[in-house]
């Protein structure tokens, strides 16, 4: 039995078959417009892919400048060993702990840092950081006249799977001869940091001159901008030779307080 539908396509006329044609000829264009549009996308995310993987390299090409762990560290190195007491692992180190009272007062600080490779660019997953700076006047704990019987302002912290790590302090101050900053010691684990073995790089992040304006402006830091005054990056004796590898971003406010982030490669 002969199934007319099948022929009806062929027995519409010359009007009717170039209509089909223009059909199909649209048809097409729309089919290589989704093929175009398909390949954009995959091109688009592999760009996206190659940028996000430039982006991680160019994070981590340079290790992050050696710097002296200075005078104060309390790591066992030059006085008092910190590292080893209970409580020093911690996240927010405005607070003594132990046998020590006491809190630094200041505007908020929270540092926020992601620890990579050097080499392969990777996150330094379990990767601990002991972080130490002098409080609003300029003043160590542990080390400095009347501060003697507080241990703030000191802290370690693992990296997660990102290699992110994070600390509640102030913002530092600033003693003469020094621009604002803040100490550092990366450590490849946890038991290692608190063993106060060899740390696998001692370093300084620099404070951003805006915020230092900023924070050094109001009446709680009338100490150390008489200090920051007489310094600068330039005449630093650890910045003078460059910082844009220990330069946190700075937002925020004094109302909020600020946050600090920075990428450091080891």
């Amino acid at each position: 039995m002969t199934n007319h539908q099948d022929h009806d396509i062929f027995d519409r006329g010359l009007a009717a078959d170039l209509e089909t044609f223009h059909d199909r000829r649209r048809a097409l264009k729309l089919l290589g417009a989704m093929g175009l549009a398909a390949g954009g996308a995959v091109a688009a995310i592999a760009a996206g892919k190659a940028e996000a993987a430039s982006t991680a390299v160019a994070a981590c090409v340079s290790k992050v400048p050696s710097e002296t762990a200075g005078p104060y560290p309390a790591d066992g190195s030059n006085g008092p060993d910190i590292l080893t007491q209970s409580g020093i692992v911690r996240s927010d180190i405005r607070s003594s702990f132990g046998t020590f009272s006491g809190v630094a007062t200041g505007v908020p600080l929270r540092y926020e840092i992601t620890l990579l490779d050097a080499t392969t660019c990777a996150p330094l997953n379990g990767a601990a950081l002991y972080i130490w700076q002098c409080d609003k006047d300029g003043a160590y704990t542990l080390y400095s006249a009347g501060k003697l019987n507080q241990n703030y302002l000191r802290g370690v912290q693992v990296a997660d799977s990102t290699g992110t790590l994070a600390f509640q302090a102030i913002f530092p101050g600033c003693y003469s001869g020094r621009w604002p900053h803040a100490h550092f010691e990366v450590y490849n684990t946890l038991a290692q940091a608190t063993a106060s073995a060899t740390p696998r790089r001692t370093s300084q992040l620099a404070m951003p001159p805006a915020t230092c304006e900023t924070v050094f402006g109001t009446s709680a830091y009338a100490t150390s901008l008489a200090n920051y005054r007489r310094i600068s990056l330039g005449s630093d004796m650890v910045f003078s030779d460059g910082y844009s590898r220990q330069m946190p971003t700075v937002t925020g406010d004094l109302t909020a307080g600020y946050t600090a982030k920075i990428t450091v490669s080891v």
